[in-house]
């Protein structure tokens, strides 16, 4: 009798497949961590300043773990304002209350109270971050999140020689909050920032700076991978490094199909994972930021921050580091050949057919001053007020429940589900907007998504009041940019652009000045998730909305319980 040899085959092919799984969740580890928010001296651009940290450091404490690992991370606040912490990029399945926006996922941990975050990373590797999520105090609250391969695998490239994080960030020389609380009681943009900084700090070009400017180390012939994330509050930044190419292999936690740019532009949110090689002359090079600014006539931060790539063997170490050429502010040619340089490794998993089709816009408004209302209350140009929306929805926080704690337990009047799929008005969003246009509705609306259902959103930037480049983030997931454009999107024509093969996986995108970004994913996280522009300053206005996504069927698509410590409004 002949023996089953294909079925014996496929039996033990899932026996090892199974003894693998059990043997990857066996390494899997659990990373204890404890923060403790509070107010702490800072001293940049010859003054000092009562900053808010996390545990006395910053930038925050690097948390490294490998894929599949978990995190318990028990924030405590001994500052004098609300606080949460969001860990930028993490899926975060059924796992929610641990995402951190305020008001959304989990009331604020007010002073002296604590919360402690439980969730674990599955299936993503490279460099995510973390940050408060709580008015504007991710200005000095924000740290790395270094999340290397599972025990046993390795990168899909060969194992650079040395590490390195460089975080992007801006400094006030002023309080942050009060900086966003005084544009909150005028109606104008906030003041802009002083300094950019790399790893806290400002860099050579900056007054009382260079003492303490940040030197990463490299050797002849080796090969760095050096992990770069935009922390900024409100700029998108270009990142050169004079005279040395960069190799692109990651972005937002995914591997990308290797390419090579002398330039990065990341907006707020986003990471780039880069190799380079010590091939140069042995010297000291400078590692060089500044603003990518898109909106015409907008004030802006114009500086630029540095820190010095030096080379070990490098004779003369005193010597003058050399500067690189970087873009000028407004090059969004250079931009948008960076952004659309992207490519998953391989096929990707991007959904083929749609269970829904969304059209967003997203922009600027203006708000008329209310009656009564002082002229100092009324700053925007012609004495208003300024505000942002999607789908002429300018988004509104609740106070006294968060979304997820109502959705969860029934909670009435917190919120409404009829968030506009398509804008209520069709007009042309990147020419001549008529002024009636100008000012959206408020709401706390979100819009409904069931378990499993395949998402496409057509992103489309207004020439509201005025235009420029939003980093969209989207919370809970990750999502394939499909395409991206200028101008007005056109489902006839535009389509035809989509890369269904291997688009890449991100958690922000960019969404192009004047233009328009078109990203898909499979709502198959239960919760209630934000997606927001990144400019902070968006975010307060109102340029966010909240995807809530119901539970499937059985546990392992079900959102767990709240936790027990979760805080109270």
């Amino acid at each position: 009798m002949a023996r089953p040899t294909g079925i014996v085959s496929n039996m033990i092919l899932s026996f090892l497949l199974i003894l693998s799984s059990l043997a990857s969740f066996t390494n899997a580890k659990t990373h204890y961590h404890g923060f403790i928010v509070r107010q702490t001296r800072v001293t940049r651009l010859c003054k000092t300043h009562n900053s808010i940290t996390v545990n006395g450091q910053f930038p925050g404490p690097t948390l490294e773990i490998n894929n599949g690992d978990s995190l318990v991370v028990k924030v405590v606040n001994k500052a004098k304002y609300n606080v949460t912490i969001h860990w930028h990029g993490a899926k975060q399945t059924r796992t929610a209350w641990a995402d951190g926006p305020e008001f959304i996922t989990q009331c604020p941990i007010r002073p002296g109270r604590s919360y402690t975050y439980r969730f674990t990373i599955s299936g993503q590797e490279g460099t995510l971050w973390w940050h408060a999520h709580s008015s504007w105090l991710r200005a000095t609250v924000y740290g790395a999140i270094v999340i290397h391969p599972k025990q046993g695998d390795s990168y899909p490239f060969s194992k650079p020689n040395h590490e390195s994080v460089i975080t992007l960030g801006q400094w006030w020389d002023a309080n942050p909050i009060d900086v966003i609380r005084e544009a909150t009681r005028t109606g104008g943009a906030p003041n802009i920032s002083n300094a950019y900084t790399i790893n806290g700090q400002p860099g050579d070009l900056y007054k009382c700076s260079s003492n303490d400017t940040v030197r990463v180390p490299v050797r002849s012939g080796e090969t760095n991978l050096i992990r770069v994330i935009n922390a900024a509050l409100n700029q998108q930044l270009f990142f050169k490094i004079a005279n040395h190419k960069l190799t692109v292999v990651g972005a937002d936690a995914s591997y990308v199909k290797p390419f090579n740019t002398s330039v990065l532009m990341l907006g707020p949110g986003q990471t780039t994972d880069v190799l380079i090689k010590g091939d140069q002359k042995p010297g000291r090079y400078y590692i060089a930021a500044r603003a990518y600014a898109s909106a015409q006539g907008a004030p802006f931060d114009n500086t630029t921050t540095t820190a010095i790539l030096e080379y070990k063997t490098a004779k003369g170490a005193s010597s003058k580091p050399l500067m690189p050429s970087l873009p000028r502010f407004n090059d969004t040619n250079t931009a948008t050949a960076f952004t659309t340089s992207f490519r998953s490794p391989g096929q990707a998993q991007v959904p083929k057919t749609l269970d829904e089709n969304l059209f967003i816009t997203a922009g600027l408004g203006i708000n008329k001053c209310p009656p009564k209302a002082k002229a100092s209350h009324c700053q925007a140009p012609n004495r208003t007020r300024f505000t942002a929306s999607m789908n002429n929805v300018s988004f509104v926080l609740p106070s006294n429940f968060s979304l997820l704690q109502a959705h969860h337990h029934g909670i009435p009047g917190v919120f409404t589900t009829d968030f506009p799929a398509t804008p209520p008005v069709t007009f042309d969003y990147t020419g001549n907007v008529s002024r009636s246009l100008w000012q959206p509705t408020r709401g706390t609306k979100v819009y409904k998504l069931k378990y499993g259902a395949k998402v496409q959103v057509v992103l489309q930037g207004t020439n509201i009041f005025t235009a420029e480049n939003h980093p969209i983030h989207l919370h809970g997931y990750d999502f394939y940019v499909v395409a991206e454009g200028f101008g007005n999107f056109n489902p006839k024509t535009d389509t035809s652009k989509f890369n269904l093969v291997d688009p890449p996986l991100r958690n922000t995108v960019s969404l192009p000045v004047n233009g328009w970004a078109v990203i898909r994913f499979v709502a198959n996280n239960p919760g209630t998730w934000i997606m927001h522009c990144h400019l902070d300053v968006h975010i307060g206005w109102g340029l966010a909305t909240v995807f809530l996504v119901d539970n499937g069927v059985g546990h392992l698509e079900t959102l767990q319980p709240p936790p027990k410590d979760l805080p109270v409004c």
